[in-house]
């Protein structure tokens, strides 16, 4: 049975790798210039903050949670970022602050959740408009950074063969390394997924569920924070509205790359997949030219549909499949008592 639930769940992420990879068989196909490596290597430019945003998410709803604050959190430190350097620190101190912005604000809001048992959908709401208030509460206008090191991250590339990549891609793989072996070997990863799975039965298996929530969202923070330092090599500038819906982008990457929502079941890779996803529908649009960009949103809202339904079947059909062996367990107890 082991066998049969592992196809289950990796069902949604083997989909999400053959979309991928008949969506931009079909750029290279349509497209002569989609078969420059350099397309693909774009991919992760353009999108590495978002990998980062979606690696912590993961964790939350890997959790049975949702975090709304990621995208008011991104503009927040490079709100703080850009205003701390225009008053002259140095990025040695300026970086560590910026980075401690998501961990606190997810400590705190998981703390709300725990002690207080409130729904995260709603606390993380809140988290969301006291990090875009604050802000714009630095500045309403745009912040632009002239110093000398975010210079250098935004304008490095890493050659590869004849084509490159940027500093940030090479901090978005290492994120995503990390998260692997965290999720998936290590106590507080099977945490994770347990209190996902059903948190009365970890409650009752004497985990830790209290101290993992907090610690999920706090993680979710920190990647949130760690992307806003990364969105800010990207853009050179901080502003309230950076990152405006970016939340939104981050739940539907995870979705569509295998993670239930419920719960208990999802991959980092999966993630990584949707957010390339994202990216190449964006891409054949920017290609195609005649298409405007909200056409964008629309092919993101039918993958959402798409894989939700497919999550659905796949929940009722391992509960029938548990209800099933129930069944036989319950029977097999009738006939050893008569």
């Amino acid at each position: 049975m082991n066998r049969f639930k592992l196809n289950d769940r990796m069902i949604p992420v083997m989909i999400t790798l053959m979309l991928f990879a008949f969506m931009y068989s079909f750029g290279m196909f349509r497209y002569s210039n989609f078969t420059s490596p350099q397309v693909f290597f774009n991919l992760f430019i353009d999108n590495s903050f978002l990998i980062i945003v979606a690696v912590g998410m993961t964790f939350v709803i890997l959790s049975g949670g949702i975090d709304l604050s990621v995208g008011s959190v991104i503009a927040l430190t490079s709100m703080v970022a850009a205003s701390l350097l225009l008053a002259g620190l140095s990025p040695i101190i300026v970086i560590p602050i910026a980075l401690l912005v998501g961990p606190v604000l997810g400590f705190l809001m998981g703390c709300c959740i725990h002690f207080f048992n409130l729904q995260p959908f709603i606390v993380t709401l809140a988290g969301m408009f006291f990090a875009r208030g604050l802000s714009f509460l630095i500045s309403v206008e745009t912040v632009s950074i002239n110093d000398d090191f975010f210079r250098f991250m935004a304008s490095t590339r890493i050659p590869i063969g004849n084509y490159f990549i940027s500093t940030s891609v090479i901090i978005a793989i290492i994120v995503v390394c990390v998260a692997i072996f965290v999720a998936h070997y290590t106590k507080f990863g099977r945490n994770v997924y347990a209190i996902g799975g059903s948190e009365q039965s970890a409650l009752l298996m004497g985990l830790p569920v209290g101290q993992t929530k907090i610690l999920v969202y706090t993680v979710s923070g920190f990647c949130a924070s760690l992307a806003g330092l990364v969105f800010t090599f990207y853009m050179l500038s901080g502003y309230g509205l950076h990152a405006n819906g970016l939340e939104l982008e981050a739940i539907a990457a995870v979705v569509i790359g295998g993670t239930l929502l419920t719960g208990g079941v999802g991959y980092m890779v999966g993630s990584v997949i949707g957010v390339l996803m994202l990216g190449t529908i964006q891409s054949l649009i920017a290609y195609e030219g005649s298409l405007s960009a909200w056409w964008t949103k629309i092919a993101i809202g039918l993958l959402l549909l798409l894989f939700i339904g497919l999550q659905r079947v796949i929940v009722h059909r391992n509960d029938k499949k548990k209800n099933t062996i129930s069944l036989k367990d319950t029977e097999g107890s009738d006939q050893i008592a008569r």
